[in-house]
């Protein structure tokens, strides 16, 4: 697991080796079970994660108490809440962990201290929150502007593997459909694709 973190300290980094190993050492890594919540919607986070195995859902509850799904975390990917933004400093979502997973945990209260430890860092994880901001904000254009079974398409192309790993209602309000749209589209574009 500690071989993904090499590779984001040397894209994103000039450390040598012994450097490093010696933050990775400094790195927590945690394992949970499927169900875990990591963070419930309106609780103030003080971690964040950064997925080596598994999937983190993000949802949030509507005021009718309906479950919206907005993001799945996979490997490679960072679970973040950003709400700097807010007078209360509460989340608007939950992450909940929907299969076993391993994942790094950032203190937020001691991100600043890591950042004075490691210079590097505080750059590595700028570069990489641009480069996710961007494709976040490409990925949300073109959702909005796609009709759903675009977007399941979309889906396929870039995300394939979500599809046998995520509960079909959860995937369906992650596309903003209903469940049963959902398997009226995957029935038609697996029929073309046959």
């Amino acid at each position: 697991m500690k071989s993904i973190l090499f590779k984001y300290l040397t894209r994103f980094t000039s450390l040598n080796e012994e450097e490093q190993q010696a933050l990775i050492d400094d790195i927590r890594i945690e394992e949970y079970k499927k169900g875990t919540m990591l963070l419930r919607q309106g609780d103030v986070p003080d971690t964040c994660y950064f997925v080596l195995k598994g999937c983190v859902r993000q949802y949030s509850i509507d005021e009718t108490g309906k479950e919206v799904t907005s993001n799945f975390y996979t490997e490679e990917q960072a679970a973040s809440i950003f709400n700097q933004h807010k007078q209360d400093k509460s989340s608007a979502y939950s992450l909940t962990c929907l299969e076993d997973c391993i994942l790094v945990v950032g203190d937020l209260d001691a991100e600043n201290d890591m950042f004075n430890k490691y210079s590097q860092l505080e750059t590595m994880t700028r570069k990489m929150v641009e480069e996710n901001l961007g494709e976040v904000q490409d990925e949300w254009a073109s959702f909005i502007a796609s009709p759903p079974e675009e977007r399941y398409k979309a889906l396929l192309r870039k995300r394939p593997y979500l599809v046998d790993r995520v509960p079909q209602h959860q995937l369906a309000s992650y596309l903003g459909i209903t469940p049963e749209s959902l398997s009226r589209i995957k029935k038609r574009v697996h029929k073309d694709y046959n």
